[in-house]
C-alpha cells in the first residue's frame, strides 16, 4: 500500500463537517443528542412504543417517525417538551465559539 491516506480532523459536529451553516449545524446537533436520549429512555423503559408514545404526549406514528430518526419533523423546543416528560433534565451551556 503505498497511497497515503488523507485524515482531516472533524470538528466536533458531524453536521458542520458536512456542510451545513454554523447556526443549523448547532441546532441539527442539539436535536441529535436530544432524539437519542429519548431513545434510549424508550430502550431502558422495556415499554412499547404506543405506552412510551402516550407517555409522552404523542402518536405511535410521531414517536416512530422519532426513533427513525426524522430530525426534520422535529424542533428543538419539540422535543425539549418529549424529554421532560421523559423525566429527563435538560442542561445548556453556552461557551465561546473556537
Amino acid at each position: 500500500m503505498s497511497e497515503r491516506l488523507k485524515i482531516t480532523r472533524g470538528s466536533g459536529n458531524v453536521f458542520r463537517d458536512i456542510g451545513f451553516a454554523p447556526e443549523k449545524a448547532e441546532s441539527l446537533k442539539l436535536r441529535a443528542d436530544l432524539m437519542m436520549r429519548i431513545e434510549d429512555y424508550y430502550k431502558k423503559s422495556g415499554s412499547t412504543q404506543a405506552t412510551t408514545a402516550t407517555t409522552l404526549g404523542l402518536t405511535t406514528p410521531r414517536f416512530n417517525a422519532l426513533l427513525k430518526g426524522k430530525i426534520n419533523l422535529f424542533s428543538l423546543d419539540a422535543l425539549v417538551n418529549i424529554a421532560v416528560r421523559a423525566g429527563l433534565r435538560i442542561e445548556l451551556r453556552v461557551k465561546r465559539a473556537v
